[in-house]
């Protein structure tokens, strides 16, 4: 079997991994993590989400955090946009890099934007023409892949055509989304193989909760088809509060300590990560929930 040389960890802890958080995390404490985060080698940091505080009180700070974070020059730092309104707010803070989201599951995207799939791509049409003309990149999620809470199974066909239509629209990277972690391996590869005719693999990456423990194995997998990139959020942040029981993403941690032991390269240095992972927890008065950094510290 052979894997690829090197993976691309696309950092989302303090969106996705913040977004869901109960307790209000001051605004110096989140830019204090993403510039601990920027001195682990990481080459992407999603930094927050640009949606209505409405929607998500936690993410309210958007523009402040952006603003205040020390940005190195070979770290990209995007942000979530929702609709123009949101992209427009993150221009007037000088952004970069955007990403937009949607879901083949018609409840889902009804619950999350308040619209349905073909209106969702309406609105990322408009975004993603706006971004070119700014010459921003645009990221894509697609949520729910696998599994939705509101309708049970996707169709992996469904998943292929969206992420063909986002990427000839103009979205340079899919980010598939195990939102609420049912994924299996076989389920993985027949997800793939199904997407990967629609979308050529050098386009997509993972983004796989672990709800039911299965986030490894999963991206494992990924790995054997020959994905090269890879979303995780440190110390297991995250969940989607639209999502019941999607307990957290994978750990950042525990996929560069799996992929380090087999000699793939992040360029990410696992001690500093621990770092970044343990400040974040205490911070929200917790454990993290990697394994390797929870094994490390009793070593």
């Amino acid at each position: 079997m052979t894997f690829p040389h090197h993976i691309k960890i696309v950092e989302v802890s303090p969106r996705d991994g913040l977004q869901n958080e109960s307790q209000t995390i001051p605004t110096k404490v989140k830019i204090d993590f993403i510039n601990l985060l920027s001195q682990t080698g990481l080459s992407v940091i999603e930094v927050s989400s640009f949606v209505s505080p409405k929607w998500i009180p936690q993410l309210a700070d958007a523009g402040e955090v952006y603003k205040g974070i020390e940005k190195k020059s070979d770290v990209h730092y995007p942000v979530l946009v929702p609709n123009m309104k949101g992209f427009e707010a993150a221009l007037e803070v000088g952004v970069k890099e955007i990403a937009v989201f949607t879901s083949p599951s018609e409840e889902f995207c009804k619950k999350n934007i308040n619209c349905t799939v073909t209106e969702s791509l309406h609105h990322i049409a408009e975004v993603v023409e706006a971004a070119k003309k700014k010459k921003i990149r645009v990221r894509a999620y697609l949520s729910c892949v696998l599994g939705c809470p509101y309708e049970g199974k996707v169709a992996p066909e469904k998943v292929g055509e969206l992420g063909e239509i986002l990427l000839r629209m103009g979205c340079y990277e899919i980010s598939l989304g195990d939102t609420i972690g049912v994924g299996t391996p076989p389920k993985i590869k027949r997800l793939l193989e199904v997407v990967s005719r629609h979308v050529p693999l050098k386009y997509l990456a993972v983004h796989f909760h672990d709800t039911y423990g299965q986030a490894l194995v999963n991206i494992y997998s990924a790995l054997e088809f020959g994905i090269g990139i890879i979303d995780s959020s440190v110390a297991g942040l995250g969940g989607c509060p639209y999502a019941k029981g999607a307990s957290g993403n994978v750990a950042t941690e525990d996929v560069v300590h799996m992929l380090h032991g087999m000699n793939i390269d992040t360029g990410v240095d696992l001690k500093k990560l621990i770092v970044a992972g343990q400040y974040i927890s205490e911070k929200l008065g917790r454990t993290p929930q990697s394994k390797v950094s929870l094994a490390l510290a009793e070593a």
